[in-house]
């Protein structure tokens, strides 16, 4: 990911009144961590996995405030079980900014079922996303995506992919 990267994000999450995030490390995203710690508007919050980093957001919006989750798409089918219930059962919204690993121009042979699953979940779990390949369109991306989800009181997705995280 490019620092130009990076400052997009931190636009978008600010632009979209985003307080906390919560985060599992990944190697695409690995120059946005440090930058979201030393933000002082953004509280950071590591997990150990994302399901956990779901449930988090999911408390986080009761509080009447906004938090990201911020993984790698495999966490989509690590948090699967806590989305369901809180979106479908509950109307409580998670919005997810992921890093989409195995579409085309993989070259890790471990990451292409990433690819393979990611849509097809987002899919069967009713979650609009959107795939964003241009810096350009990242702020805008994930300030569509709070706005959607606090309309429907859904979850709402943002994957990071091509240039962006290669």
């Amino acid at each position: 990911m490019h620092d130009s990267a990076v400052g997009e994000v931190l636009a978008g999450l600010k632009r979209a009144g985003v307080s906390v995030a919560c985060y599992l490390p990944d190697s695409l995203f690995k120059p946005l961590y440090p930058a979201m710690d030393a933000d002082p508007d953004l509280r950071t919050i590591r997990v150990t996995n994302e399901g956990e980093g779901a449930a988090i957001c999911g408390g986080v919006f009761l509080s009447g405030r906004r938090a990201v989750l911020v993984m790698e798409n495999s966490g989509l089918r690590a948090s699967v079980e806590p989305l369901a219930r809180m979106g479908l059962g509950a109307g409580i919204p998670v919005v997810m900014l992921m890093s989409y690993r195995g579409e085309m121009g993989e070259n890790n042979w471990w990451a292409v079922p990433h690819g393979v699953t990611m849509e097809p979940v987002l899919d069967a779990l009713r979650i609009p996303y959107r795939v964003v390949r241009e810096e350009s369109e990242i702020a805008r991306s994930i300030v569509d995506a709070y706005e959607l989800a606090y309309a429907s009181y859904y979850h709402s997705a943002v994957a990071l992919g091509g240039g962006i995280v290669r």
